[in-house]
């Protein structure tokens, strides 16, 4: 899908005050992102995820914004905004659609983590559980997405989209996210910019696999040949599972989580584990799914047996079409900044929209690095720039 662009110089009559406006904002921005840092939102914490988007609705609201709430049970509520387009840039449209501003409200950290380490700010960094990822991004867009309103320049319809679930692969709102993205034209996912500065243009996807060997149980030291170990026959899946990383280039398999046994003195009855599988959108994933529960299924050992128990995906997020990505580079140029796109291993539902055929760009959101851990951080000086540059693709995509 070819994505029509403006030059920059087009819409100066909006963009400067859009510009220095979201400037002004800068300790707003920081406040807003406190208060959603100190506030536990892990996946499936529906208090937690509810506060969050009653926070941000109350912001997009507070603005004059149209704001919805999509109640998900189970895992809290999805955020759904829409801004038209402003009636003078609407004229020059040339194509019908709307432009989508994603991101995920829930992080990967436990209840209880923002007791243990609250937001703080060290060295021009922000610290906290989901700074980075990918709370900075949710704060950003909403800014930008008032910034629209205020000073208008959109010649399309903008809609931003938070769901609650993404850091499981989003089993409730995938669906809700390809209803939603139906007839957009673009897609911005912000997602925390790398750290090495640069956006994310091509992801991998993600399954996760459950599975379980069943054994037979027997005393280890009295009659250890009457069993037959699970741990024995996980343990031979395991060195087969990691050969299929060999299969082909973008393929990695890891079992990264393992359980079994009863006791030291008993042959092991049961053994369980988590296979990660991480492809591209190249890679026949049909085939290494059948490869892999091939290996799950085998009898390792004799009288020992195999079976997935459940399994999650996430898709892969194809290439971003050149002239997308061209679109934000001019954008960042002209704020004084250079940005590239980069591949990464990790999944996000960029990908859902990526395989709908949409023009995806992602990890457009404040620079972070080290997400998923105790050192997660945000750069915050760079907080207003990708902003600016953010809003000033949306000015351009026409």
């Amino acid at each position: 899908m070819h994505i029509a662009t403006s030059t920059p110089s087009l819409d100066a009559a909006h963009a400067q005050p859009l510009l220095d406006w979201l400037a002004s904002q800068e300790s707003a921005m920081f406040e807003l992102l406190a208060q959603v840092v100190n506030v536990d939102s892990g996946s499936g914490q529906e208090a937690g995820v509810r506060k969050v988007a009653a926070l941000l609705r109350g912001h997009l609201e507070a603005a004059g914004i149209a704001v919805q709430t999509l109640p998900e049970p189970g895992w809290g509520e999805c955020l759904l905004a829409r801004l038209p387009a402003a009636s003078s840039a609407a004229a020059a449209a040339t194509q019908p659609g709307h432009l989508q501003l994603m991101g995920h409200m829930d992080t990967v950290f436990p209840a209880g983590t923002v007791a243990q380490r609250p937001w703080r700010i060290e060295g021009g960094k922000a610290f906290g559980p989901g700074v980075a990822d990918m709370k900075s991004g949710l704060v950003m867009n909403v800014f930008v997405l008032e910034a629209l309103a205020r000073f208008g320049g959109n010649a399309s319809p903008v809609q931003l989209f938070f769901s609650c679930d993404e850091e499981v692969g989003s089993p409730a709102c995938r669906t809700v996210i390809r209803e939603i993205s139906q007839g957009a034209r673009a897609v911005l996912n912000a997602e925390p910019g790398r750290i090495t500065g640069n956006v994310v243009n091509q992801r991998k996807g993600s399954y996760r696999i459950d599975f379980e060997v069943q054994g037979v149980a027997a005393h280890a030291g009295i009659n250890p040949a009457q069993g037959a170990s699970a741990i024995d026959a996980l343990a031979r899946k395991i060195l087969a599972l990691h050969a299929l990383n060999q299969l082909e280039p973008g393929i990695t398999v890891n079992v990264g989580w393992v359980q079994g046994g009863m006791a030291s003195n008993v042959v092991a009855p049961l053994a369980s584990a988590h296979v990660d599988l991480r492809y591209t959108a190249e890679n026949d994933l049909e085939n290494i799914l059948a490869r892999i529960r091939a290996v799950i299924e085998e009898e390792s050992l004799p009288r020992t047996s195999g079976r997935i128990v459940q399994q999650t995906g996430t898709l892969p997020m194809a290439r971003t079409p050149d002239d997308l990505l061209q679109a934000y580079q001019r954008s960042a140029e002209r704020i004084g900044f250079q940005v590239e796109g980069e591949f990464t291993g990790g999944a996000a539902d960029s990908g859902i929209t990526s395989s709908m055929g949409i023009p995806t760009l992602c990890a457009l959101g404040p620079v972070g690095g080290y997400a998923h851990s105790e050192r997660e951080f945000c750069d915050l000086a760079t907080f207003v720039p990708r902003a600016q540059a953010l809003a000033l693709t949306l000015l351009a995509l026409r």
